[in-house]
């Protein structure tokens, strides 16, 4: 892929990792990118005759822009495609990790930048797609709160680490389509950004914004705050895209069940994870309840032994009362009562009479609250036995999953081993292979060698014959 590159004639004062992505990467005027079926072909224009058909009539055919922008264009199906399948494939969500996706991310940025115009700053001159992804939040109020996500996010020093974050949480939103579309319909606004043959102000960004609608069938899940966004160095990847025929079917589906496995085994893992953390919260709620029941017992004790003396106040009371009334009768039997005495002697008795009723009454409160709290004390040990008997099926699952995560666990362990002896029978098979190369080299030797030794003998009988006659 190197040799492809068109190589400078003088060295350029970058870093070694800059300068083998700048080698890697293929997209300048000396090659023009095709797309043959669901491959990538690269054809030098000096080899093909460059017809108007791909292109518009209007443009012209050795243009280097209008072939930077179909390169990109071309980039740009390949890399959606190619995420599209290859996310479907996968069945689950999709991390910052995942190579296809950090091409797309790529892709897109070298779309954003083609034909960006150079703006002077104080501190030198700027060239960033940032200014052009801000015009989103002025026509679609919606795209708000990712501008202000991306400001928000810590790390981010560049405009360039603000864009790409703006990228990803746009494809996390599943709006990146429609976000494009807003800008790339406003060509008003785009032009002071980018110059008029740019990739953004033609057709091809049309296409790309249409094509970015079927990503909206991909969930992602990007962490973006470990991540250097501002010095990451943008790379096309073709070897992602090229036709490659030396991958044969059954490595391939070998590959495919190792995946299975492995896909089955991390499910598992996280439905375990998920089941002890259950696990834990029920144990935890167990705790609090019994907590509970024991201080609701301890409050039926003291509400029983409440009761209790209250009860002894009423039938103290009633002593007194009946004391009271004996008292009275006695008082009328006499034949000289005292007026002064009697008169007290009724109005205690009210007083005792209302004591009595406020007694009673309170009784009756106490008694109400003494079943509300054996009824709630019911209802908590039925709670509490549910708890329980969920408790015990959750362990139950909880070993059940062990198991098939240990079963899941040998069976990989057995597709890697069984791997390993294919390898070593295909290794082995190629040493067989190259003696039988080297043993047939012989025979051809050897026969050329006979053939030698029967001509000479030929020509020794011819000559014995010539004598003869």
């Amino acid at each position: 892929m190197s040799d492809l590159t068109p190589q400078s004639e003088t060295p350029t004062p970058t870093t070694d990792k800059i300068t083998q992505a700048a080698r890697e990467t293929i997209y300048l005027c000396n090659f023009r990118v095709s797309v043959d079926g669901e491959w990538l072909c690269l054809r030098e224009l000096n080899d093909i005759s460059l017809t108007p058909d791909p292109e518009p009539a209007h443009e012209d055919p050795k243009d280097p822009i209008a072939i930077e922008r179909l390169n990109l264009m071309n980039m740009a199906k390949l890399s959606i495609k190619g995420l599209i399948e290859s996310a479907l494939n996968l069945g689950r969500t999709l991390d910052s990790d995942y190579a296809p996706l950090q091409q797309f991310f790529v892709v897109m940025e070298h779309c954003l930048k083609h034909g960006l115009k150079t703006k002077k700053t104080f501190l030198g001159q700027n060239k960033s797609f940032w200014g052009a992804l801000e015009l989103v939040e002025k026509l679609t109020p919606e795209a708000g709160e990712i501008t202000a996500s991306v400001k928000d996010l810590p790390g981010l020093k560049t405009p360039l680490g603000r864009g790409r974050a703006w990228l990803r949480l746009a494809l996390m939103q599943k709006k990146l389509s429609d976000y494009m579309k807003t800008i790339i319909n406003r060509k008003d606004l785009l032009s002071e950004f980018y110059e008029a043959n740019a990739l953004m102000m033609e057709e091809e960004g049309a296409v790309i914004a249409g094509l970015l609608v079927g990503l909206n069938v991909i969930d992602a899940n990007l962490c973006m705050k470990g991540e250097d966004l501002d010095s990451q160095v943008g790379v096309i990847d073709f070897s992602m895209y090229l036709k490659d025929g030396g991958h044969s079917s059954k490595s391939a589906e070998g590959d495919g069940q190792i995946t299975a496995i492995l896909d089955q085994k991390n499910y598992v893992e996280e439905l375990n994870r998920h089941l002890s953390a259950s696990v834990n919260n029920l144990q935890a709620k167990v705790d609090a309840l019994e907590k509970s029941n024991t201080k609701l017992t301890e409050e039926l004790a003291v509400a029983n032994n409440r009761i209790i003396t209250l009860q002894e106040d009423v039938e103290r009371v009633k002593e007194e009362s009946s004391y009271q009334l004996e008292s009275r009768k006695a008082l009328r039997s006499d034949s000289a009562p005292d007026g002064q005495a009697l008169g007290e002697t009724r109005k205690q008795l009210k007083e005792e009479t209302l004591l009595r009723l406020d007694v009673e009454k309170e009784l009756e409160v106490q008694i109400g609250m003494k079943q509300e709290m054996e009824l709630s004390m019911k209802m908590l040990e039925k709670d509490i036995c549910e708890k329980q008997d969920a408790l015990v099926e959750l362990r139950h699952q909880l070993e059940d999953l062990h198991t098939i995560n240990q079963q899941l666990t040998h069976k990989s362990q057995s597709t890697d081993a069984s791997s390993k002896q294919k390898s070593e029978v295909i290794a082995r098979m190629e040493d067989k292979i190259n003696q039988m190369n080297g043993t047939v080299k012989q025979l051809e030797t050897s026969e050329k060698h006979l053939v030698k030794q029967a001509r000479n003998l030929n020509s020794a009988a011819g000559k014995l014959l010539q004598l003869q006659q």
